[in-house]
């Protein structure tokens, strides 16, 4: 017996001495790019917008819809998609994940609350004009538009952001707080959509 238990631990030896060198080694993360390369991804986005580039993506007769959220895809490869979302006053995104996504936003105009699990309870921060925020794989959160902005800008003027996935969306998971006050799952869809229905 112990004959087979010392030939097993120098075989492991061996293996572990000459590692293969021609496979590569895979990343912790699901893409290469940083929260870090979403924000300034998002500020740059932001910065298109506010100078028109990006005009002939914007609704047509340049009346941005009062009764639910819009969006449009800036800029989509196999790393990355960047969307501009239009919030209506009362729309929230339900408490949700990006599933395997990390997330920046930068808000270009108006302000957005932000209700996030912090493994406890639901936090809320507010994001105003010019304001980013990152959002690492497992962050739970709903957005909408701050009830603030809504009285200051009124009904029909947007409040828009930029939002930046990487990878690109594939799923999102949505959740409620339970009496108990813990977390819990109540379904997730495949959507490539940002932040939630449309």
């Amino acid at each position: 017996m112990r004959s087979s238990v010392l030939s097993l631990s120098s075989a492991r030896d061996d293996y572990s001495a000459t590692p293969p060198l021609d496979r590569a080694i895979a990343s912790a993360l699901p893409t290469r790019l940083r929260p870090a390369d979403l924000l300034r991804l998002t500020d740059e986005g932001a910065e298109d917008v506010l100078a028109g580039r990006y005009d002939h993506l914007l609704p047509a007769d340049g009346i941005w819809p009062a009764d639910q959220r819009w969006a449009t895809r800036l800029l989509h490869d196999d790393e990355v998609d960047v969307w501009l979302i239009s919030w209506t006053p009362g729309k929230s995104t339900e408490l949700h994940d990006h599933a395997g996504s990390l997330g920046a936003l930068t808000v270009l105009s108006g302000a957005l609350s932000e209700f996030r699990w912090n493994g406890s309870e639901l936090r809320r921060r507010t994001l105003a004009a010019g304001d980013q925020a990152s959002f690492p794989i497992g962050w739970v959160h709903d957005v909408v538009r701050a009830p603030a902005a809504a009285e200051s800008v009124g009904p029909l003027d947007p409040t828009l952001s930029v939002h930046a996935y990487s990878p690109p969306l594939s799923a999102m998971s949505y959740y409620e707080v339970t009496g108990h006050g813990t977390l819990r799952r109540t379904n997730t869809v495949l959507t490539d959509q940002p932040e939630g229905d449309m």
